[in-house]
């Protein structure tokens, strides 16, 4: 176990990423097909293929799922992706040609370097080649890229340094692993320990202000719609859609275990989940699958703040530490 969702058997994932420009984009792969499910929740998605993941439509697995930067611009990753499956065969066989099932979501960090400099086709292709199932690294990387946490102040003051996180959990023979990048407008809260790790700045910069001070603020004139966290879990469990569905569901408790708030109208908000189990996967029990999720979820979340590095003038968790 090495503490990322790639320890989940037939699961890899790949990143490419333009720090200059402040923006990238991560890749989860399942080859072999992986029973999906997918839960948005924020008031400001921006998404792909979210319909066909539902339990009551057709298709019945997912190739690929990438998270991305460059907001609805980031979309644009899907190409890249689709014909990195498609020169190898992977998708869904129509017949005249194999249709890779491709889902992803995008996080808005237009303003965080070069709004001009956006994930696109070519860097969706990139992280898939580079994908692996030894791939685990955290922070500035991916769709962590041009992540920030918090904005209830805009982007003029105070921000902490988002990141990309991954995680995973084992129980016996059951592995669930989840990856996200962060860049919510809420704080970002150790549920383990209490401890803020992230959120808007006071005016100096010296420390996070708290979200709850700032919204109950009499002076408060509205959040900052440039913000989202999104992810992927995955398990080896067998699944079904309804059941890969409600996992997706249960892992956004995640999110409400470690930030705070979430789910605010200017989010995305989303989680997709990979049901990877091969035959003889261990069955799934939904509500012990779903709340090791939700847990995993939660560290990954942390992990990503904690890995993330100061850049573009954005400081970060590990660099406001050695301030104080």
């Amino acid at each position: 176990m090495s503490g990322s969702i790639t320890d989940v058997p037939g699961i890899e994932v790949g990143h490419a990423q333009d720090p200059e420009a402040g923006t990238g984009c991560t890749v989860v792969l399942c080859r072999q097909g992986a029973v999906p499910g997918v839960d948005s929740r924020g008031g400001a998605p921006a998404t792909r293929e979210t319909d066909c993941l539902r339990p009551e439509n057709m298709v019945p697995a997912v190739h690929a799922v990438f998270l991305t930067g460059g907001s609805a611009y980031g979309l644009d990753c899907a190409g890249g992706v689709m014909r990195f499956l498609e020169e190898r065969r992977i998708g869904f066989d129509i017949g005249v040609a194999v249709v890779p099932i491709v889902a992803g979501a995008a996080l808005n960090d237009l303003a965080f370097a070069a709004p001009k400099r956006r994930p696109d086709a070519a860097m969706g292709y990139e992280a898939c080649a580079n994908a692996s199932s030894g791939e685990s690294r955290q922070g500035n990387v991916g769709a962590g890229t041009g992540a920030c946490i918090g904005r209830f102040a805009g982007n003029a003051r105070g921000m902490v340094k988002g990141g990309l996180g991954t995680a995973s959990t084992r129980v016996g023979k059951l592995i669930v692993g989840a990856i996200v990048a962060v860049n919510c407008n809420g704080d970002v809260i150790d549920p383990d320990t209490a401890e803020t790790l992230a959120g808007t700045l006071t005016p100096d910069g010296s420390r996070v202000a708290g979200a709850r001070n700032l919204l109950t603020a009499a002076d408060y004139r509205g959040g900052f719609p440039a913000n989202t966290t999104i992810g992927v879990v995955a398990t080896n469990a067998a699944l079904t859609k309804a059941g890969a569905t409600r996992v997706a569901m249960n892992a956004h408790d995640g999110y409400a275990h470690a930030i705070q708030p979430v789910h605010t109208m200017g989010d995305c908000d989303v989680i997709f989940c990979l049901g990877a189990g091969a035959p003889g996967a261990p069955a799934a029990d939904l509500t012990q699958v779903g709340a090791i999720a939700a847990w995993t979820m939660a560290g990954a979340i942390v992990n990503a703040v904690r890995a993330a590095e100061s850049l573009h003038g954005v400081p970060s968790f590990r660099e406001l530490r050695g301030r104080a």
